[in-house]
């Protein structure tokens, strides 16, 4: 698998991966009913960076990175991964979250954070834990979830080294 900066050629292959996970209300804070101008500004025009996941030619899953906050909190960043429905459970988003970590690093961040994992979204908090994250907080009902109703969400977070 590659792992490459987002090209505007991209952009319908992205959609198509991010479209289902948005619009499944179950993952992502965004209305089920977002508009694919809405997404591509969210995900590719505001991010520092997106990137793809290429598969044997097909991309399979896209990141972005950006700073979590601006100015003194502009060190740390935040990053969102969507892997394609047909792809998950190959460790495509692994590979996606260590690849972002390199990037990060490279960058000048001292650190990622997670603002709001979905609680039951447990195949990423595995995840996140796996590569080093820790839940530093819990947002109690905070997510509206389309069939649960409010459920908590998490705040992960990973300090790299020095």
């Amino acid at each position: 698998m590659e792992i490459r900066p987002f090209l505007v050629e991209d952009w319908p292959a992205v959609w198509g991966i991010l479209e289902p996970a948005f619009r499944a209300g179950t993952t992502y804070v965004f209305s089920p009913d977002i508009s694919e101008e809405e997404a591509r500004r969210f995900w590719v025009d505001t991010p520092s960076q997106t990137f793809v996941a290429v598969l044997q030619g097909t991309i399979v899953g896209t990141y972005f990175i950006k700073p979590n906050q601006p100015g003194l909190g502009s060190h740390v960043c935040n990053c969102g991964y969507v892997v394609d429905e047909m792809y998950q459970g190959r460790g495509i988003a692994s590979t996606m979250c260590e690849h972002s970590q390199k990037v990060a690093v490279e960058a000048g961040f001292r650190a990622m954070q997670f603002n709001f994992v979905v609680s039951t979204n447990t195949g990423a908090i595995r995840l996140w834990n796996r590569l080093g994250f820790e839940t530093i907080g819990v947002l109690q009902g905070a997510f509206a979830h389309p069939q649960l109703g409010d459920i908590d969400a998490l705040v992960m977070y990973k300090k790299f080294a020095e």
